[in-house]
């Protein structure tokens, strides 16, 4: 029982509920621990532990031990639940799957050496991370020695807090124990993660014990992925519906759109689950796969944020409701990004981007524009100004791609104006520029050119100069009638 009196959610209670609630699809008493996870936040068991819920029904191997690396708020709502928990497809009728796949959860520092046995265990071939990018302790592409975790761990490789110190900490037992390694996957979204990863590890051994660097770099596998899934925080509104639904309570649900994907380089030391058959994309370009994302995405995505907040609007969905501006996106992914994207083998641009748009137009995921809006800085570049390099190197018009890049000029000058603090790492410089705006094209866009870590080499070229003082023009004072006539005759 909860501490509200109500029936918790458990293997008990499995066959009780709703015929409407999907329940895994074997016996869990059957499973066995194959996969130790880093980081059981809301994402890995919104999406990783899905597709291995899946892998199980056909293969009990590959049950998950779920870590936190600091706080014991996971373990504490899971354990009294055996692990399961409860996952709700955002749909404008949810939909309810209660999964499995989690058969430990364990908090690190209150459980240091079962975590190490855990990670020395044979049967244990897969470890997967989800700790953000600052969980990889680097500096740059390389582990950054001095960070205050890794000295801490290099003063005590026994006994590690770490990401890194754990992931080799296994290892390091293994390799004196003459057992094979695990693979090594991190599912962070930050580029060639697993070559990172390695470097990292690689690395930080190197600092104790060369023999076991070594073996690291030549026998365990590092493969990289790219993940994708929309996953808002779970809160008490979920857990009522969830409660609602199911007729137990479930102490820590967790909810996301149905779309998913989940792109996996196949470069594995010691076997892995058959996820094809659970809807993994296995490729050696994950790179490819990445550049699609931030391409016809992520780019979209900004576009939507900037441009609708010109125009009033408050959440994705309600950009991609407005006729024009779900129109101008449409296009824009359409005739100008795919195009100038150099895609995978065998990508379907057609079938992604229908996708996306539909992702985009799901009015049960509320993503505020507000939010996507900030960073621009560090967005633009990466999502926009390497298609509209490709393009200009392709001797393709920009004209279009610059429309939502003269957007962004206009939101920071609107908030600068506004005295509205800006989110991004160049708030100050970009808040001095949006002042000072007086919304004339050539010098308001010159003063934004300056801005060398956002523009590059870009801002050398006239025919991007040309073009984005157009843009930025067309859309005058970034009125909601201006930027819809601009995105009209776009």
């Amino acid at each position: 029982m909860s501490r509200s009196g109500h029936a918790r959610l458990g293997d008990d209670t499995l066959a009780a509920l709703p015929a409407t609630v999907v329940r895994p699809a074997y016996r869990r008493q059957d499973t066995r621990i194959g996969v130790v996870h880093l980081g059981i936040g809301a994402f890995h068991r919104a999406h990783q532990a899905v597709y291995l819920d899946d892998v199980l029904a056909h293969d009990p191997a590959w049950a998950i031990c779920g870590v936190s690396l600091r706080s014991a708020d996971v373990r504490d709502a899971l354990q009294p639940q055996d692990g399961l928990y409860t996952l709700e497809m955002l749909e404008t009728s949810p939909s309810y799957r209660v999964i499995g796949a989690v058969r430990e959860v364990l908090c690190a520092p209150q459980s240091q050496a079962e975590l190490l046995a855990r990670l020395a265990d044979p049967a244990v071939r897969l470890v997967t991370l989800t700790v953000t990018e600052k969980g990889y302790c680097l500096d740059g592409d390389t582990l950054n020695l001095a960070h205050p975790d890794i000295v801490r761990d290099l003063a005590t490789p026994e006994t590690p807090a770490s990401a890194i110190g754990y992931v080799v900490a296994g290892l390091r037992l293994r390799h004196a124990r003459g057992l094979r390694p695990y693979t090594v996957l991190s599912c962070d979204n930050l580029p060639d993660n697993g070559g990172k990863l390695r470097r990292a590890c690689v690395a930080y051994a190197r600092q104790f014990d060369a023999a076991l660097a070594e073996w690291i770099d030549a026998e365990a596998a590092f493969p990289r992925s790219m993940v994708d899934s929309i996953t808002p925080a779970s809160d008490t509104a979920l857990q009522a519906r969830v409660g609602t639904a199911l007729g137990v309570e479930d102490a820590w649900p967790v909810q996301r759109e149905p779309y998913t994907q989940w792109v996996v380089e196949d470069r594995f030391c010691d076997g892995r689950p058959a996820w094809e058959q659970a809807g993994v994309t296995m490729s050696d370009d994950i790179a490819g796969y990445d550049r699609a994302k931030l391409r016809l995405l992520n780019a979209p995505h900004s576009t939507l944020a900037y441009l609708g907040l010109l125009l009033g609007l408050e959440t994705v969905s309600d950009a991609m409701r407005d006729p024009v501006l779900g129109d101008f996106v449409a296009r824009l992914m359409r005739d100008h990004i795919a195009p100038n994207v150099a895609l995978p083998a065998g990508f379907d641009a057609g079938g992604y981007i229908d996708a996306i748009l539909a992702r985009f137009a799901n009015p049960a995921v509320k993503h505020r524009l507000a939010q996507i809006a900030q960073d621009g800085s560090q967005k633009i570049p990466v999502r926009l100004l390497g298609t509209i390099a490709d393009a200009l190197a392709a001797g393709r018009g920009i004209d279009t791609l610059c429309l939502p890049v003269a957007g962004w000029l206009h939101f920071v000058r609107r908030q600068a104006r506004a005295g509205i603090a800006l989110v991004d790492p160049l708030a100050e410089r970009l808040a001095g520029i949006g002042r000072a705006a007086t919304g004339e094209a050539e010098e308001d866009v010159a003063s934004f050119l300056r801005l060398e870590p956002v523009f590059g080499g870009l801002a050398d070229d006239a025919r991007f100069m040309t073009a984005l003082r157009k843009a930025y023009g067309a859309l005058g004072e970034g009125s909601a009638a201006q930027v819809s006539l601009a995105l009209t005759s776009a």
